[in-house]
């Protein structure tokens, strides 16, 4: 019995759990497509809802008290973004089953055969700021991978949460799935007695800024799966191309400034300071970026455009998220040293090199300790959807099982299921007092079950 609401919570999610893996895997797609359906059909029920979060959170902006960015991350009707959640849903539901893939198979000896077999992680807790959209994609993707879900979304989006929570709920409830498979919270005390029910949770992943992260480590017993900053690079080689270095540079720092993938830092060869950067400056200040910038960078901006939105830079501004119109810049002598750098001052989330040249490349690749490493593209494809795999999690900058952006395959794990076929069983003295081993490689098309 539980002996509070937060354990309450963690028991029927850990109920729903063990019930759901009883359930035919087929029954994960029919409750997506019940969802989506669902969610399509009180779509202007949603909106209304996330309207009055918008209008409540309207005078936290103007007070100082919520940052622009989170405002606009909270905002469930811009264009395209309710049928992006929507396709989401469609999207994991077309991919292939996550668990019951055989990862290792090997005969042990005659009658005796070992599989390593993926499945869920379990209960997941998730805790996400801002975007109500996150508990329809978490929700997809933890039905998929068979992983129940409890929610947390911030205090600026709980009436579109609780709404999308109890939507699910209904459309799960005519399922064979359990209809508390996917519960939200909406109090931070919920969230703090949460984190002591290491008996039933066995996963946090929280979607946030550093100091969210760092006090969702610093309170638990369960481990924690996620990133904190987002303090990406682009590095300009001696050999990037003219065309290329403007196209992403400017796209890394510019096509939405409030994520976790835009650009923060760029690092400038120390042969093109005078060349190349120049241009690539005035392509950020003709969009408003402010450039601050390390003696060398400022000093090759005098007379250009660029010099009205260029200003010295500090030593904290390479270790800073800007999430806006800034961007710290640095010349370095090589891309052994851009390297150097990023491992030493980026978040590890998505960096990227412009360059023509294969070596660096080859290094860049090999180098660099970041989830995401790019070559002559964007910071913005570190995505789940357009990493096709169908949404995301979250992005993860550790060095637990899932790196990078976390989709069906970073929700699974796996288990190890010895069957024998021998009429008598299966002791060790059969093996290490006789026979011994074959351990004998066999086919993974499919699990022993």
């Amino acid at each position: 019995m539980a002996s509070n609401p937060a354990e309450a919570i963690a028991i029927n999610a850990r109920r729903a759990f063990e019930a759901s893996q009883l359930v035919p895997a087929s029954e994960r797609d029919v409750a997506l497509t019940a969802i989506r359906t669902a969610l399509s059909e009180q779509r202007a029920a949603v909106l209304e809802a996330n309207k009055a979060d918008m209008d409540a959170a309207r005078p936290l902006v103007e007070a100082g008290k919520l940052s622009a960015s989170l405002f606009s991350r909270l905002d469930l009707a811009k264009p395209g973004k309710y049928d992006s959640m929507l396709q989401g849903i469609a999207d994991v539901a077309a991919l292939p089953l996550p668990t019951g893939q055989v990862t290792f198979a090997k005969e042990l000896g005659p009658g005796l055969a070992l599989h390593r077999v993926t499945c869920p992680v379990g209960v997941l807790l998730v805790i996400f700021e801002a975007r109500p959209e996150v508990v329809v994609n978490i929700a997809a993707l933890a039905i998929k991978s068979g992983n129940a879900a409890i929610l947390k979304g911030g205090k600026e989006s709980t009436q579109t949460a609780t709404l999308l929570s109890r939507i699910i709920g209904e459309a799960l409830g005519q399922t064979q799935i359990p209809s508390t498979f996917v519960q939200t919270v909406s109090t931070r005390s919920e969230i703090a007695a949460l984190l002591a029910q290491d008996k039933y949770i066995d996963l946090v992943m929280p979607r946030g800024g550093n100091e969210l992260v760092t006090s969702i480590k610093n309170q638990t017993r369960i481990p924690v799966m996620g990133h904190a900053d987002g303090i990406c690079a682009v590095y300009l080689d001696e050999s990037a191309d003219e065309t290329k270095a403007v196209r992403v540079a400017v796209e890394s720092k510019i096509d939405y400034m409030a994520a976790c993938n835009a650009a923060e830092t760029l690092l400038v060869n120390e042969a093109i300071v005078t060349t190349l950067w120049p241009k690539v400056a005035n392509a950020l200040s003709a969009v408003d970026v402010t450039l601050r910038c390390d003696a060398p960078t400022l000093a090759a901006l005098q007379g250009e455009p660029a010099a009205s939105h260029a200003q010295p830079s500090t030593a904290a501004d390479y270790d800073t998220e800007f999430l806006g119109p800034e961007i710290a810049v640095m010349a370095v002598p090589s891309t052994a040293e851009a390297i150097r750098h990023i491992n030493a001052h980026s978040s590890h989330h998505t960096d990227a090199i412009v360059t023509e040249d294969e070596e660096s490349m080859s290094a860049w690749a090999r180098g660099l300790d970041s989830a995401n490493c790019f070559i002559n593209a964007s910071t913005r494809f570190a995505d789940g959807t357009r990493y096709g795999l169908g949404t995301e999690v979250g992005i993860s900058t550790g060095k637990t099982h899932a790196r990078g952006p976390v989709g069906l395959d970073g929700l699974v794990i796996y288990k190890y299921v010895l069957r024998s076929e021998k009429g008598d069983g299966s002791v060790i003295a059969d093996h290490e007092k006789g026979q011994g081993y074959t351990h004998t490689d066999l086919a993974r098309d499919k699990p022993p079950f």
